[in-house]
């Protein structure tokens, strides 16, 4: 898979500053790029150590082009899944 020069950067940096719905209100809040292993392998993805609605965690995972997770709930971009994104 092909990541967006976005996406490049935001896993060189290790994180993102992303303005999101939450509690009814318009918020920045800070992802952390984490590794998650499956198997012998791992994958990248943002992490939000917040509760999110899934509508947003949705919304996040396509406009960066990486998966994203928020207290146990995990989306990807559409037409993705986690082994498109190992060994990034």
């Amino acid at each position: 898979m092909d990541l967006s020069a976005n996406a490049k950067s935001i896993i060189a940096s290790g994180q993102a500053r992303i303005k999101v719905k939450r509690a009814g209100m318009q918020q920045y809040q800070v992802f952390k790029v984490k590794r998650v292993k499956i198997g012998n392998a791992e994958f990248v993805e943002l992490y939000l150590n917040r509760m999110l609605d899934a509508s947003e965690l949705a919304r996040v995972a396509n406009e960066t082009g990486l998966p994203v997770e928020a207290e146990g709930r995990r989306a990807f971009p559409e037409g993705s899944g986690a082994k498109d994104f190992i060994g990034l």
